[in-house]
């Protein structure tokens, strides 16, 4: 069986300046008893020196701390008991993880009050309490955190400042990575670090720190003795608020109290993981992943929905007098044409702000281009077919000539495998037309790649060519000054029209000398006149048609 409790609770919602008290159980796993039909079947044996006589055999006749289903027996049985308690003071709070307890009410003779149930009920059931830990008066230290009446920091964490082995580096990062809610230590800040659990897999393997993880953890020293958290106002609602820069956005879960000097009352910090699930992401993917995981967060803190999300995107400085900031008609149509937006916004109730709050942590802006580049509709401009062949190692891109009318093509050998070598006809087609065309692909891999490729975050990828293709073509995409159209057809279709023959066209020049597809009659006669510009009785003669059709 897992724990019951997944997590730990968060002192944030302890509301400020309301008393505490905290208590830890001592030996709380050997003072749950088991029952008297059930201990015989938690037996041991233990042998004699020298095996000089059979082994003696024992039972437990309280929880053993080894068992599987220890933890959550545990959490069951002294949960069982507080129930109570919880049931007679709905007016106080009760925090129980595992055998550390804290109590919180609005006033000393309620706290008391309560506390005296909690003892009462816990000494009744043959549970003996630390009197020497017991905490009554601040700072209170519960679970690594040490709480005051107002704020929440850290307890004194020794940080290894010179992992020399893997598993040192290791266990440096998930210490780091578990305080990065209450240190607001972005993925940006810990990169450096992470990026050195690469490389060989021995945990005895050595590791140097790099100038760049040495100034990491210089962040991280700064941020233990500066940073903090703030306990809830419980009258006062909940916003959240996307900060950072591209690629290494984050979210803030904060309250706003209005007319105080410090209006800011720190939550929550939420990031997004370091390893992204998908190559190419999005910018507003991000966005929508660190909404729906703040509005999730919340509703494990809290069990409610934020009032405002706040979202101030100032936008990038492209075209001819871009606007400075994200309107809201810009937004609308933002989440209108983006899914993954839609869904992280589902059933939201609250308002969306596009301005940031005075205040200097809240003054972070993250940039969003001002139009997209890709069209959501065919162009009255130039059409690119692009093809390529993994057994040819031939990329083709082909397309008819505006003034003559001919189809012209541009060639290139290229090594790597057939997706490779798409993208690559598809990259070479940005390089050469920076106006405004209309892209043809039969490969619906690359033409979903195209489509979100603009302004997109990239994930490190082993293959280095196809990783140098991706980049290149997300930066190709997202420096263009004019509009793109991008489509999938299916090859080999045979259907009439200009789209089934410049995909035909494209295909024919990929493919091997010896499978190239040969046209239909009437084409290859449509394709010699255009080339030598036989007169009708030399088309007759040669294609054998008639003189209609000729």
């Amino acid at each position: 069986m897992e724990p019951l409790q997944p997590g730990m609770p968060s002192p944030t919602m302890l509301p400020r300046d309301w008393q505490l008290a905290v208590l830890d159980i001592k030996d709380c796993f050997f003072q749950i008893p088991l029952h008297p039909e059930d201990a015989p079947r938690f037996a041991f044996s233990v042998p004699t020196i020298n095996r000089e006589a059979p082994m003696k055999r024992y039972h437990w006749k309280v929880l053993p701390q080894g068992l599987k289903s220890s933890p959550f027996i545990c959490q069951q049985y002294v949960a069982s008991l507080l129930s109570s308690v919880r049931a007679k003071r709905k007016d106080a709070i009760i925090l129980h993880y595992m055998d550390d307890l804290l109590v919180c009410a609005a006033n000393d003779s309620i706290l008391q009050h309560t506390l005296d149930l909690v003892v009462k009920v816990l000494t009744s059931a043959g549970f003996q309490l630390q009197e020497d830990k017991v905490q009554r008066m601040p700072p209170w230290k519960y679970l690594g955190l040490q709480i005051a009446a107002r704020t929440i920091v850290l307890q004194k964490l020794e940080i290894e400042c010179n992992p020399k082995t893997l598993a040192d580096l290791h266990s440096l990062c998930g210490s780091l990575n578990w305080v990065r809610p209450w240190l607001g230590l972005t993925n940006e800040d810990l990169d450096p670090l992470f990026n050195l659990l690469k490389g060989e897999r021995e945990l005895a393997s050595p590791r140097e720190l790099t100038p760049e993880a040495k100034t990491a953890i210089e962040k991280v020293q700064k941020a233990l003795s500066e940073r903090q958290a703030h306990r809830c106002e419980p009258n006062i609602p909940f916003q959240f608020i996307v900060l950072g820069k591209l690629p290494h956005l984050h979210g803030l879960i904060f309250q706003w109290i209005e007319g105080q000097r410090d209006s800011l009352l720190i939550i929550e910090r939420v990031f997004l993981s370091h390893q992204r699930s998908k190559t190419i992401t999005e910018p507003q993917e991000l966005i929508a992943q660190l909404i729906q995981k703040a509005r999730v967060r919340l509703c494990e803190l809290a069990g409610c929905d934020f009032t405002c999300i706040h979202l101030p995107v100032k936008l990038s400085k492209e075209g001819r007098n871009p606007p400075k900031r994200l309107t809201k008609e810009m937004f609308e149509h933002l989440l209108q044409s983006n899914a993954s937006l839609q869904l992280s916004l589902d059933s939201y109730r609250g308002q969306i702000s596009v301005h940031a709050l005075s205040h200097k942590l809240l003054n972070e802006e993250f940039h969003l281009i001002p139009r997209e580049k890709r069209s959501r509709r065919p162009l009255k401009a130039l059409t690119v077919f692009t093809d390529a062949s993994g057994a040819s190692h031939k990329l083709v891109m082909t397309w008819r000539n505006p003034q003559t009318r001919h189809w012209e093509a541009d060639t290139e050998f290229v090594e790597g495998s057939p997706q490779v070598a798409e993208l690559a006809a598809v990259v070479r087609a940005f390089e050469k037309f920076s106006e405004p065309i209309n892209l043809v692909t039969d490969s619906a891999y690359v033409a979903g790649v195209v489509s979100r490729a603009e302004q997109a975050v990239l994930k490190e990828i082993d293959n280095e060519h196809l990783f140098r293709l991706l980049s290149k073509l997300i930066y190709l995409i997202s420096h263009r000054e004019h509009l793109f159209y991008v489509m999938h057809v299916r090859s080999h279709t045979d259907l009439p029209g200009e789209i089934a023959e410049g995909n035909c066209q494209a295909d024919s020049l990929a493919a091997p000398i010896e499978k190239a597809r040969l046209p239909d009659i009437f084409q290859q006669a449509k394709l010699s006149h255009q080339q030598y510009h036989q007169n009708v009785p030399g088309l007759i003669h040669q294609f054998q048609l008639t003189r209609s059709q000729a």
